[in-house]
């Protein structure tokens, strides 16, 4: 598998998956503190920025990044013969195509991190903000959870029906998570939707930062089992749909056959 994913990754040499890579992440972690530098510095800060990174981040950034990550993949794959090396290749159907999603996977996570990262330390230097580093990192690990069936599914569709039309699912998916993930739209449905989980699993750490040092107890929402119920439906609902995801399409892939270099 390391073999697969380091041709995978020599790929994407002087590509824009690159750029979408290590450039993205850290031109949005600037734009959200230049925006707060603009806004000023308040009493509450860190909630505010937290809610801000995470929220933009997953229900706007996230699926534009995953549609056309995933579309690009597969665009370049159809370059270079049209499917005919990648359909070729001596190495087994579900290799190839658990490669891709891993690929996938991992510039979508190093996206986040670095995202996130380059956001603490820039609000530090520049805003003297520090964050709760422990609650940014479990969101961005929440959010990369939540973010896995959107590749899975959006994949598949590249390969069956190409980077446009993968694009297209990511925008209508752009327009679930923001009304049904940001807002209080989806709070009866959001877990039946994969759009929505990376931004509502994201932002339950960030009921952490309500603490205060007087506090005899917790804030309602934790201490009411709210939070923790949210956590295991939506940890539950993104890696069910994952595995169906990822399940389903090595088997499709495995009878795949390539498309038309018309379609």
């Amino acid at each position: 598998m390391m073999k697969l994913l380091y041709a995978e990754w020599l790929k994407t040499k002087r590509t824009a998956v690159r750029l979408l890579t290590f450039c993205m992440p850290v031109v949005y972690a600037a734009l959200i503190i230049g925006y707060f530098a603009l806004r000023g510095i308040g009493k509450n800060t860190q909630i505010q920025v937290f809610h801000a990174f995470f929220e933009v981040w997953t229900a706007c950034v996230i699926p534009l990044s995953v549609g056309i990550l995933s579309g690009l993949i597969v665009h370049y794959e159809e370059l270079a013969g049209n499917f005919n090396g990648l359909l070729g290749n001596k190495v087994s159907r579900s290799s190839l195509y658990c490669s891709k999603f891993v690929l996938t996977a991992l510039i979508m996570t190093a996206n986040t991190l670095i995202a996130t990262i380059v956001f603490g330390v820039g609000l530090d230097l520049f805003l003297g903000v520090s964050i709760g580093w422990p609650i940014f990192i479990t969101a961005s690990i929440l959010a990369i959870i939540g973010m896995l069936p959107q590749l899975a599914l959006l994949l598949w569709a590249g390969f069956s029906w190409g980077m446009g039309a993968s694009i297209g699912i990511s925008i209508g998916g752009l327009l679930m998570a923001a009304l049904m993930g940001a807002t209080s739209l989806g709070d009866k449905i959001w877990q039946f939707i994969p759009w929505t989980w990376p931004v509502r699993l994201a932002i339950l750490p960030g009921a952490y930062l309500q603490f205060a040092e007087n506090m005899q107890f917790p804030p309602e929402v934790i201490s009411s089992g709210f939070l923790l119920n949210q956590l295991v439906m939506g940890l539950a609902a993104s890696l069910l749909c994952l595995a169906a995801a990822l399940l389903g399409g090595i088997i499709w892939f495995n009878r795949w056959e390539g498309r038309k270099c018309y379609d």
